[in-house]
């Protein structure tokens, strides 16, 4: 028998190829090296602070406020970078039919599945267009709907919660951001990184499951 039951997913990065590629190539393609870049675009994003991303991704900044204070950020340093280059360069993304195929044969088993995605509301509808959301998932939270992101402790505690109680321990997590899988681990969680190559993640998350 099992010791898991609940999985939780991130969407970017797990369902879709990993946004933060994106940026690194196209801070690169701007004069930055990609650590650079992240940080302009993205902030510190294994804590949560005031950068501009942060407050769009907990619902407090619109998408276009956030990307004239991601821009002036970066033309302060000497660069130009517009956060909408970036959005274009994602429109073509497509979802990993074997992960949602997966993610189906683990809800067949009796599992209780959940997301947790840090997001701004802009693409809400987008994002959620993207994957039969409601049909897969049991709880899905949505950073600009609760006002937290991760790699807050509270938004892992929200989802498990949401989920009926389930205990950290008996939790899996996915999610293509190292500082959201220690967020989780530190919390008890199994906590998997899913990288460009995703198949390791798969076998490791089958073997949690059983």
């Amino acid at each position: 028998m099992s010791a898991i039951d609940a999985v939780v997913f991130d969407f970017g990065g797990v369902f879709t190829p990993s946004p933060f590629d994106a940026v690194r190539a196209i801070g690169v393609a701007a004069g930055l090296d990609e650590d650079a870049a992240m940080a302009f675009v993205f902030g510190a994003y294994d804590r949560d602070t005031d950068h501009p991303w942060h407050q769009a991704e907990r619902g407090e900044l619109s998408l276009s406020d956030a990307r004239d204070q991601i821009r002036e950020q970066a033309r302060l340093a000497g660069f130009e970078l517009d956060l909408y280059d970036l959005l274009g360069a994602m429109s073509g993304t497509g979802v990993r039919d074997d992960m949602v195929e997966r993610t189906w044969a683990l809800k067949a088993s009796g599992l209780h599945l959940g997301m947790i995605t840090n997001n701004v509301a802009e693409f809400r509808e987008f994002w959620r267009a993207m994957l039969p959301v409601d049909e897969l998932f049991d709880v899905v939270i949505d950073s600009s709907e609760v006002g937290m992101r991760k790699p807050d402790p509270a938004i892992f505690h929200l989802a498990l919660e949401s989920l009926g109680g389930i205990e950290p321990a008996r939790s899996v997590f996915l999610d293509d951001y190292p500082g959201n899988v220690v967020a989780a681990e530190a919390l008890g969680m199994h906590a998997i990184l899913v990288e460009t190559d995703y198949e390791p993640a798969l076998t490791q998350l089958d073997l949690l499951v059983g």
